[in-house]
């Protein structure tokens, strides 16, 4: 299985050095081919999954800056007037991005709400962490790119086929990995992991509800007491959420900290690293938290 995974970052890895070409304003630069359509994505795991379904012949703008917390994102003039004029805006509801949702109000093309339909929580969007419901994501992606452009349907079915062959792949490497484990709670620095936790038979506990949710006292008491009483050994921490509270809360109850990257920082990665390697590197540090054999 490690063989698998390794094998499916390096796929990742090359892919995004092929397929990503932005000039500093979160899209491609240029233009699509003639008669190829224009596609806007309000942040990364959209983006990403749009350029594995639509391959070379589709510009992709993403609205959120690489390194940018996606949750206050705010459009620069030059991109809200290149996402208006788009043929398809895909994006995630639930107040997820505010400026994204007004600005889908606005568009030319097609907006689509790539959440409609899915089985989500209330108020929470988070639903790229889940294998299972991101090939959700890629068939609505495939298919209102299908409608947009018929031309290009069959490229667009034979990218959504490559993407969900991963994706079964990753959601079989999770289920293999997170099993006979210690421990299922996943206290976590915000509550980006419920879809995921429950896919795979886990309990997230968050110290807070968002990044922007400042941290309550009587949570962390809770939580305190918790962490005591469960064995968790671990305090799964984010690259763009402060680590204030979560390291605090690891020191006061005497455990360790382990990143698990939500995909919401954009493309900062210098190695090339894309949605699946994340995602095995987010399996890995999981698996050893909880103490899975």
């Amino acid at each position: 299985m490690r063989i698998i995974l390794r094998a499916l970052g390096l796929v990742t890895a090359v892919t995004l050095v092929a397929g990503c070409g932005d000039d500093g304003d979160g899209d491609d630069g240029g233009g699509s081919p003639a008669g190829r359509p224009t596609v806007a994505t309000s942040f990364y795991p959209i983006a990403e999954v749009t350029r594995g379904v639509a391959g070379d012949g589709v510009t992709v703008i993403d609205l959120t800056p690489a390194g940018a917390e996606p949750h206050d994102v705010e459009l620069t003039p030059r991109q809200v007037d290149r996402a208006r004029t788009a043929d398809v805006l895909f994006y995630l509801g639930e107040h997820f991005q505010p400026a994204v949702e007004e600005l889908a109000e606005q568009v030319e093309g097609e907006a689509v709400d790539l959440l409609e339909g899915l089985p989500i929580v209330e108020g929470d969007p988070h639903v790229w962490l889940d294998p299972v419901l991101m090939r959700d994501v890629v068939q609505r992606v495939r298919d209102v790119l299908s409608e947009v452009d018929p031309d290009g349907a069959d490229d667009y079915e034979a990218g959504a086929d490559r993407y969900l062959t991963r994706l079964e792949s990753l959601d079989a490497a999770f289920r293999e990995e997170l099993v006979d484990c210690d421990r299922n709670v996943v206290v976590t620095s915000h509550a980006s992991l419920r879809y995921l936790t429950g896919r795979y038979g886990l309990e997230q506990e968050a110290i807070a509800e968002s990044p922007e949710v400042e941290p309550d006292p009587a949570r962390l008491a809770e939580l305190t007491e918790l962490i005591r009483e469960a064995g968790v050994t671990t305090i799964f921490t984010e690259p763009l959420v402060a680590e204030g509270a979560a390291t605090a809360l690891a020191r006061e109850t005497g455990v360790a900290t382990a990143v698990v990257d939500p995909l919401e920082n954009g493309e900062p990665h210098p190695e090339g690293a894309g949605y699946f390697t994340i995602m095995d590197r987010n399996l890995q540090a999981l698996a050893a938290g909880l103490g899975c054999r």
